[in-house]
């Protein structure tokens, strides 16, 4: 009686399976399969003990020591860079000194984690996706992982807290943007989304110039393909919701422009050249150097294979349109956006940076994120158009699987080289910051210090001890008049 019941009961829903009850009996290999990257994130994190103060934070942490958050707020305004909200996203680890930054990279690993999880879960929701359960955190901690540990300078990308705070949270941020407009279904929910999407983008504008050139001109591609991109249903809300974040980026902007910090810092860099006819083409050819490099960086390939994995699982329900052209023409703008908004990013930092453009890889997580989540959604579409081509999808599923465990493998091995030169320079610096506290606790005024570069992080004293800085703002740390190198005194 039971199987007649069922025929009928499939008959009266039209033969449409019970995707909650699919949703049940999925398999749990994706769970599993994302404890890999999940593995390479919490090797990450327990590693981050080893981090000590350098390059900027040596500037920060006296500032907020002395006079909290404001003092740090005038710092960045009136003399440094004009970036507000960068100043207040510093105070929250500086003012814990060392501790914090210790904590700085779990708390801000599980936050982009978190984040780009939400995010994805939301992209495929609106998608009227049904990925077994599992998948969008699969996805989401090999973005995290590819995005945190896949740069050839992983220190400054993840456990340097000044470089962190300026260009690896940013895009995360403003990717999240994107959930509450994905999730938005009722008016005072649409009505908040607008706003989220706003405020973002003026903080945005006021923490960094790249990330904001990024979201701006990705926002611009999404307008102008919005009209075949966008369902026809919510194409109104959308487009409104791009237009909000223009809007909120460039009246941040503009706020950094003016502010005096902003101008000190054009004025002392030169950034007059930046449109000069030989600094545009040295950040074409430079931002070419920079698409060459990740484009053979192999460790990427782990994005598509995560896409394919996707692809291939994800279903869509029965009597949905193809999009093979919808798709074309997100691929292309998404494309174009990392193309416009990269070779922009080159040309602002290019007077900054020179020729080193290509070399401080920090720069390049600005527009990273975007690279990464294309090539997450190549995959995907790679994945679905093999699911109607293939007999079966084992094979094509356990290829991506072992792609994905590979390159995790791979980011372990660089993240245990990194983690044997992060305890040589604890150990260095402990050891040190001891003798320089019981010295300056004596009286003693001038210090000598050795320097303990790690990963070309900036230290006092190179090229030969002609290039000093930070050298002031480690005697402001130790509260003395200045320090020497070493070598100096006996």
């Amino acid at each position: 009686m039971q199987a007649p019941e069922k025929a009928v009961q499939s008959q009266r829903t039209g033969g449409v399976p019970d995707t909650r009850a699919m949703w049940r009996r999925a398999p749990a290999w994706p769970g599993l399969l994302s404890l890999l990257p999940l593995a390479v994130f919490a090797f990450a994190v327990w590693n981050a003990r080893w981090v000590r103060p350098g390059g900027d934070d040596w500037c920060f942490l006296p500032v907020v020591r002395d006079g909290g958050l404001s003092a740090m707020v005038r710092k960045f305004y009136l003399q440094d860079n004009g970036r507000i909200v960068n100043a207040v996203l510093v105070w929250p680890y500086a003012r814990f000194g060392e501790a914090g930054q210790q904590w700085f990279a779990p708390v801000s690993g599980v936050l982009v984690l978190a984040l780009l999880w939400a995010l994805v879960a939301a992209a495929l929701r609106a998608a009227h996706g049904t990925p077994p359960r599992g998948v969008p955190l699969l996805v989401a901690s090999m973005v995290t992982a590819l995005f945190l540990f896949g740069s050839p300078n992983t220190y400054k990308t993840f456990y340097w807290p000044a470089a962190s705070v300026s260009h690896t949270l940013p895009p995360v941020f403003a990717c999240a943007a994107a959930v509450p407009v994905l999730r938005a279904a009722s008016r005072r929910a649409k009505a908040l989304a607008l706003l989220i999407v706003a405020v973002t983008g003026a903080c945005l504008g006021l923490l960094s110039e790249e990330t904001s050139v990024v979201a701006s001109v990705t926002l611009t591609c999404a307008l102008l393909v919005s009209g075949r991109a966008f369902p026809r249903a919510r194409r109104r809300f959308l487009r409104a919701c791009c237009a909000a974040g223009i809007a909120g980026i460039v009246i941040g902007s503009l706020i950094l422009y003016t502010s005096p910090g902003a101008l000190h810092r054009r004025e002392r860099k030169h950034a007059s050249t930046m449109l000069t006819a030989d600094s545009l083409l040295a950040s074409l050819r430079g931002f070419g150097e920079i698409i060459s490099q990740l484009l053979t960086s192999w460790p990427y390939l782990g994005a598509i294979a995560v896409g394919v994995v996707l692809g291939l699982v994800n279903r869509v329900p029965p009597g949905r349109p193809a999009r093979g052209r919808t798709d074309a023409l997100v691929a292309g703008a998404g494309i174009g956006a990392l193309l416009v908004s990269g070779y922009l990013c080159t040309v602002i930092t290019y007077p900054v940076f020179g020729e080193q453009v290509v070399t401080s890889t920090r720069l390049w997580n600005d527009y990273l994120l975007l690279y990464i989540l294309l090539l997450v959604y190549a995959g995907t579409l790679t994945g679905r158009a093999l699911r109607g081509r293939v007999r079966r999808n084992g094979p094509v599923l356990a290829a991506g699987s072992v792609v994905c465990a590979a390159v995790c493998v791979a980011l372990t091995v660089s993240l245990g080289g990194l983690e044997s030169g992060m305890i040589t320079r604890a150990h260095g610096w402990d050891l040190q910051n001891r003798w320089m506290r019981s010295q300056a606790a004596t009286g003693r005024q001038v210090l000598p210090y050795e320097r303990l570069p790690l990963s070309k992080m900036t230290e006092p004293f190179r090229h030969g001890g002609r290039a000093t800085w930070p050298a002031s703002c480690i005697a402001d740390y130790y509260q003395v008049r200045r320090i020497t190198q070493a070598s100096e005194l006996p």
